[in-house]
């Protein structure tokens, strides 16, 4: 990509940062529910809204509760995707958005926990 160039999606960068499971497929309308499970020490990267990579897919964060996410697969995605042969209980590699790791980061040189990572601060400071 050429600085300038349009971003669609995310930076996926290619990492494993942790293994999760796919929960459940749900069928909504059009599109599909994906709910996975990952490590609770995760989930902090995540927002609604946000960004993940699952299997290297960049995918946009409809939920997060305290022991899973999930996205909303629309057809061009499960029909291009190794996304649309995936079945409950299957593992899959997950890479958490590289902004969130950046603002845990910069959190942290200011001394400030991840409990002060609320989707209040971010929408305060433009992140979400």
């Amino acid at each position: 990509m050429r600085a300038g160039d349009r971003l669609g999606g995310h930076f996926v960068q290619g990492h494993v940062d942790c293994v999760g499971q796919l929960l459940s497929r749900t069928p909504e309308g059009e599109t599909e529910r994906f709910s996975f499970s990952m490590p609770v020490e995760m989930l902090v990267y995540l927002a609604p809204r946000g960004s993940i990579a699952v299997d290297g897919i960049s995918l946009t964060v409809t939920a997060v509760s305290e022991a899973s996410f999930s996205v909303a697969i629309i057809p061009y995605t499960l029909q291009h995707t190794n996304l649309q042969s995936l079945r409950p209980g299957e593992a899959v590699n997950i890479e958490a958005d590289i902004l969130a790791k950046y603002v845990e980061r910069m959190l942290a040189q200011r001394g400030l926990t991840d409990s002060d990572l609320t989707e209040e601060f971010l929408s305060e400071h433009g992140f979400v």
